[in-house]
């Protein structure tokens, strides 16, 4: 059963056709890949998965919660990553210690320097980016929209990003992965590429 179903999306800036009738189905405990070259949509597709841009045309189904993972950090400068984690699960219903919990956890998980109080801002692009990405797991969400999640990660962290995705896909997870990284598509169940420049109807399975 897919829990991410994508209709005939079709996107426009001005005279500019950034996506035009895209098909997407992900299933349960599926991982697939989004490749494509610069401009070909791909963050514009995931905005528009994750609510939080508007389809010109065509519709987007999802059958559970969404944890969307930025390519670049939607982080505040002068919190620190306890202060994320209490803000975002509030808004999300949790409790401050059911949000540290959590949060702590995943953060743990990728290596995340839980003893650092620093603010955002002194933090280093990839400990940023672990930050990002525990945000947009803190929920434990049913769809992962992932872009590029892995910017700044050093070799280990970024091995243990592509072994997460099994755990999720065990746990019966959709997830979509931006990704560049063509070593890593055997580590995927599907890969996707969208066009650079659409210029006629097609779709993606």
């Amino acid at each position: 059963m897919s829990q991410l179903v994508v209709s005939g999306v079709g996107k426009r800036y001005g005279r500019t056709t950034i996506l035009e009738a895209v098909d997407l189905e992900v299933g349960r405990g599926e991982v697939v890949a989004l490749t494509g070259e610069n401009g070909a949509g791909k963050t514009t597709l995931m905005r528009i998965c994750a609510g939080l841009l508007k389809a010109d045309v065509g519709t987007v189904r999802v059958g559970g919660p969404i944890g969307y993972c930025p390519q670049a950090p939607g982080l505040f400068e002068l919190l620190t990553a306890d202060d994320h984690l209490v803000m975002f699960g509030r808004g999300s219903g949790l409790g401050r210690a059911e949000s540290l919990r959590r949060g702590n956890a995943v953060l743990e998980e990728f290596g995340y320097p839980l003893h650092e109080r620093a603010v955002t801002r002194d933090l280093s692009g990839g400990t940023r980016q672990k930050l990002n990405l525990a945000l947009a797991l803190l929920t434990d969400p049913t769809v992962l929209l992932l872009d590029e999640p892995y910017q700044g990660f050093d070799r280990g962290t970024y091995v243990n990003f592509w072994d997460h995705c099994e755990v999720w896909r065990q746990a019966g997870k959709s997830v979509v992965v931006v990704t560049h990284m063509l070593a890593e598509l055997e580590r995927v169940d599907r890969v996707v590429e969208l066009p650079a420049h659409p210029s006629r109807s097609h779709g993606i399975r």
